[in-house]
């Protein structure tokens, strides 16, 4: 079976739904399974070097007053999978851009699922700016990645536009919202859904799987 996520790393939703995958794949393993992390913006536009965090929430959500009431949803359901968001520790939203290469990066030498987790601990546990190349090569290392090399890899501009692009192209697949699961290139998932609605489409991708060796057996 093969799982491609397409995920942003200032999304607190894909956190929940990285969170929710890992329990459905616990209760149900899945061999020769092959999960691949996608590159979604939610803020497109944002300015290479981020925005204030108080800006972002003025112009995103009309204020943070507005934004309490979306973000006090997102911090329960974090709680009932043991995130403790810290989103008043955040001072900046940067642009994910650099933050997705380094996940491309990371597929490579096989730690995406790694650094994903580390730059999700980064921006949503301590509030650190994950458009910071500190910040970004400190995930890298604690990812098990060679930080080094990382940096060097960040200091370029190796697949910034092959991330730009598998953004635009999710769009133009009619991807919105992130998260959004895909299973087997054929069946989509969005949102961060319980393991037992993972579990559905893990049996239809299971079906379709056997169905798929049915007839080349029958060839």
């Amino acid at each position: 079976m093969e799982i491609d996520i397409f995920s942003d790393t200032v999304c607190p939703w894909c956190y929940i739904g990285k969170r929710r995958l890992e329990r459905a794949l616990e209760a149900r393993p899945q061999m020769g399974l092959t999960v691949r992390w996608r590159a979604f913006q939610l803020n497109p536009d944002m300015p290479a070097e981020g925005m204030e965090r108080g800006h972002y929430l003025e112009t995103k959500f009309g204020g943070a007053s507005n934004a309490k009431a979306i973000y006090d949803q997102v911090r329960a359901a974090g709680e009932m999978e043991e995130i403790p968001f810290a989103f008043d520790s955040i001072a900046r939203t940067p642009n994910t851009v650099n933050s997705h290469r380094l996940i491309r990066y990371a597929r490579t030498h096989d730690r995406q699922d790694e650094i994903v987790e580390a730059l999700f601990k980064a921006y949503f546990l301590r509030g650190e700016n994950i458009g910071d190349l500190e910040v970004l090569t400190a995930a890298a290392a604690e990812a098990g990645l060679d930080q080094e090399a990382a940096r060097t890899f960040l200091a370029s501009d190796a697949e910034a536009e092959i991330i730009r692009e598998e953004d635009a192209q999710a769009r133009k697949a009619g991807i919105n919202g992130v998260p959004c699961f895909i299973f087997n290139g054929k069946y989509a998932l969005a949102g961060a859904h319980p393991p037992d609605v993972l579990h559905q489409l893990f049996d239809l991708a299971l079906q379709e799987e056997e169905k798929e060796a049915g007839a080349e057996a029958e060839v």
